[in-house]
């Protein structure tokens, strides 16, 4: 049996336990850090985006070999209402996180291909009992729901898209609207990294998770023949079902990994509650992790529960908006409540997605005549409307 020791072990090499190795190296380069993923590659197949505002900008270095691609502006549309908007915007992906990390971990440190059967806030066994003994452990896998909480699904199917003929887009479209509403919230997203490669991707703020692959191929397949492209080929497609949380029991959700390791990412529900991002909260708790004098297995935990704990009382505002667009609005009609939210200024809108909305951007959000019935605003609020899914069942997936 094969023992390997170190002061910090990472399980998961997604985007928040690459990030978190990232910004070790960098800033505590003294301690041996391992991580653990079960795949060939670290990150997976993802493309995770984010603007440049999300980031604050002495961490910005810490994510900038993991981005391929950037661009000075984007462009939403709804049916009636378009806009561009300034605000820089950057993807990251799965390639680029995994260089990065060999970049800077020597080779025997990360352990891919490897299957975690047990941890504790100090230990990991892995298949076949090798074992990793860790002054501490952080547990980064991602989870398949979240128990003890409710609102939605957010999910989707990109697909990068090789063209004959150049595509015309000078910048990413965030958000078209302008498609048909099919099961909730829909809406296009398009990512132009060359002149003829395009990544699009078709996403649902829906009330289940299903996922219907060839449907959903169909479906990018139309929209690339609406925009007159010729698609040679697709070079690579990934599909996902984030949570969209709008109500919970955080400390029951904490209570069911009790006495395990310290935890980050979706396994610490860290996380925007309405907008599913990963990217802002995983650099910002990457950061706090590299502030701690203690990371023995105790003290870890410890500091992931109040982190996580912290985060989600800041959350509290967007969670409301969540339950306005789930439990309010009909999933046909949820397109008007982002319409409305994107004539706001363009600095509101940054916050928003950073987490980091003021008291004004708040009472700004609110002001006004809501874009659902008034009646349903008000049910939802007091834990009326329509019903909220039920986000720690595990998510089925349609072939």
């Amino acid at each position: 049996m094969q023992s390997n020791t170190c002061d910090l072990a990472i399980l998961g090499g997604g985007l928040s336990g690459g990030i978190i190795a990232l910004a070790m190296a960098a800033r505590r380069p003294d301690l041996r850090v391992m991580i653990v993923e079960r795949e060939a590659r670290l990150g997976g197949d993802h493309v995770w985006s984010f603007f440049a505002s999300d980031v604050p900008a002495d961490a910005m270095a810490l994510v900038a070999p993991m981005i391929a691609a950037r661009w000075d502006g984007y462009t939403v549309h709804f049916p009636g209402h378009s806009r561009g908007l300034a605000t820089p915007y950057r993807s990251a992906t799965s390639e680029r996180l995994d260089q990065a990390v060999r970049a800077v971990l020597p080779t025997e440190n990360i352990l891919c291909g490897a299957e975690v059967v047990a941890a504790t806030p100090t230990s990991v066994t892995l298949a076949g009992g090798s074992t990793i003994a860790a002054q501490g452990v952080i547990d980064a896998r991602g989870i398949t729901g979240l128990p003890h909480m409710a609102g939605g699904w957010q999910k989707f199917m990109g697909q990068s898209l090789r063209l004959s003929a150049p595509h015309g887009l000078e910048r990413p479209i965030v958000m078209d609207a302008r498609v048909e509403q099919l099961d909730g919230y829909r809406f296009v997203y398009c990512l132009p990294f060359s002149e003829t490669e395009v990544f699009v991707e078709d996403t649902y703020y829906a009330d289940a998770p299903d996922l219907d692959r060839p449907l959903l191929r169909r479906r990018l397949a139309d929209y690339a023949g609406q925009q007159g492209w010729q698609v040679e080929s697709v070079v690579y497609e990934e599909t996902g079902v984030l949570p969209v949380i709008a109500a919970g029991d955080f400390d029951a959700f904490w209570a069911e990994g009790a006495g395990g390791p310290a935890r980050a990412g979706a396994r610490a529900a860290l996380v925007h509650p309405l907008t599913s991002y990963s990217l802002p909260d995983a650099v910002r708790f990457a950061l706090h992790v590299t502030s701690l004098d203690n990371l023995s297995g105790a003290s870890l935990e410890r500091a992931s529960h109040a982190w996580a704990a912290n985060h989600w009382r800041k959350g509290r505002f967007y969670r409301m908006l969540s339950r306005m667009l789930f439990g309010a609005a009909a999933p046909e009609a949820r397109w008007r409540v982002l319409e409305r939210f994107y004539r706001l200024s363009a600095p509101l809108i940054e916050r928003f997605y950073a987490g980091n909305s003021t008291l004004a951007d708040r009472a700004r959000i609110l002001a006004g005549k809501p874009p659902v019935p008034l009646g349903d605003a008000v049910a939802a609020l007091a834990g009326g409307g329509r019903p909220l899914a039920d986000l720690g069942l595990e998510k089925s997936k349609k072939t």
